[in-house]
């Protein structure tokens, strides 16, 4: 028999983010960014919003300037007039031990800090800057998230371990040099938060590059060598199906490695598209591993010469659009229906074993065959569909199944 490995999580300090918990064995956290000016609360309301309510479970906003900090206060407000309980992390690059400082009101606002060391200020202000916003993060019992950056590495450090490598009989690449920063950097700038006052369990840490192997051998070592909660992402991980692709290999090797306690795709959007896809693509990522469900998942086989019709793909594209649209009112009406698994298949070679192994499924007709579409519900034949109307009287089926199934009363009957 073949037995599936399971994943064995790498042991984290659990940290409290607003109404989430990050690490400790906690679920996987889905997060987003905005990419509105802050300092325009409306506009960044609207995609906070927007991101939560597509399952971002922390939305990251910039804070960059005077107006981006008022305006964090103003959002937090018109967030909880419309009851959204958005835990929201602020994003901090040379100016925020000021911005903290200055501005109690967003400080407070926040329940995340992201902090990176590499731009917290240079020289000798380094470290004072770094502790006056780790000493802020006290003062209001608020998360950090200690963000390295290779495009930002603290160049001292970067420098040292050159030199260093340089003097050995076998140096190692600049590539390796430069990961081993990474992971350095992370852990000290963490020790120094601790020695500054922060508790452990408030701290995450990050490394972000753009190479998925570099991802891969960062995490690791962080991993070996501490017990903080990790959040996982490629820095820029790209457009289209390259970031996709690129977002989901990485991180899908590190999650089945047990490494990630928190993700996020960072996908560059077409001009003035939706940010929303990058938080899809997190969702996918975890359901697709096991690891979490959130929606209802639909099988569809890609088509061959057998499939001449697209009658199969329309009507898969029908029902994942309208299992997505449902899914706010079924997560509150069905608990358990996320992980509902459905199969629109298009003709006899594999449509009624695929369909037998969702809990409800369709065989439509390939080319030549028998003008019938068999449904099939928890494995056995339910119903035989003719005529024009196969995919209306599917999605009553589909309905009625998932009332049946998922509703109190229809749990209650099926245990008794």
């Amino acid at each position: 028999m073949v037995a599936l490995q399971e994943i064995q999580p790498h042991k984290t300090q659990p940290v409290k983010v607003g109404t989430v918990i990050i690490g400790g064995g906690a679920p996987v956290v889905v997060q987003s960014m905005t990419n509105t000016d802050t300092a325009d609360v409306r506009a960044t309301f609207a995609q906070v919003k927007e991101l939560f309510q597509a399952g971002s479970e922390i939305v990251r906003v910039t804070v960059n300037n005077d107006e981006a900090a008022k305006g964090v206060a103003e959002l937090r407000n018109l967030l909880e007039k419309e009851g959204l309980d958005v835990p929201l992390a602020g994003c901090f690059h040379y100016n925020g031990h000021t911005l903290l400082t200055k501005y109690p009101d967003m400080a407070q606002a926040l329940d995340k800090y992201r902090i990176n060391p590499g731009n917290v200020g240079f020289g000798a202000k380094r470290d004072k800057q770094f502790e006056v916003m780790i000493e802020c993060a006290i003062k209001y019992k608020k998360a950090v998230r200690i963000g390295i950056n290779w495009g930002s590495l603290d160049q001292d450090l970067s420098t040292k371990l050159m030199d260093e490598n340089a003097a050995l009989p076998d140096p190692q690449s600049a590539d390796s040099v430069m990961r081993e920063a990474l992971v350095q950097s992370a852990l000290v700038n963490a020790e120094k938060a601790i020695n500054i006052g922060l508790s452990k369990d408030s701290i995450i840490l990050s490394a972000k590059v753009s190479r998925v192997q570099d991802l891969i051998a960062v995490y690791r070592e962080l991993a070996r060598r501490s017990d903080f909660a990790l959040h996982l992402g490629l820095t820029e991980a790209g457009m289209g199906t390259r970031g996709i692709v690129a977002t989901a290999i990485g991180e899908g090797v590190l999650l089945q490695e047990g490494i990630g306690d928190t993700i996020r795709a960072s996908l560059t959007p077409e001009p003035n598209a939706s940010r929303v896809l990058e938080v899809k693509v997190c969702q996918q990522i975890l359901q697709t591993m096991g690891l979490r469900s959130f929606a209802p998942q639909v099988s569809a086989c890609p088509g061959c010469g057998r499939t001449t019709s697209t009658y199969f793909q329309t009507l898969a594209g029908k029902i994942q659009t309208y299992l997505d649209t449902q899914m706010p009112l079924w997560k509150v009406k069905y608990p358990g229906v996320e992980g509902m698994n459905v199969a629109v298949m298009g003709c006899i070679v594999n449509g009624p074993g695929e369909s037998k192994h969702a809990d409800i499924g369709i065989s439509l007709p390939g080319t030549g065959e028998s003008p019938v579409a068999p449904v099939f519900i928890d494995g056995k034949k339910a119903h035989t569909l003719r005529g024009e109307h196969i995919a209306e009287e599917f999605q009553q089926i589909m309905d009625d199944y998932i009332k049946n199934r998922y509703s109190a009363s229809g749990r209650k009957n099926r245990a008794a």
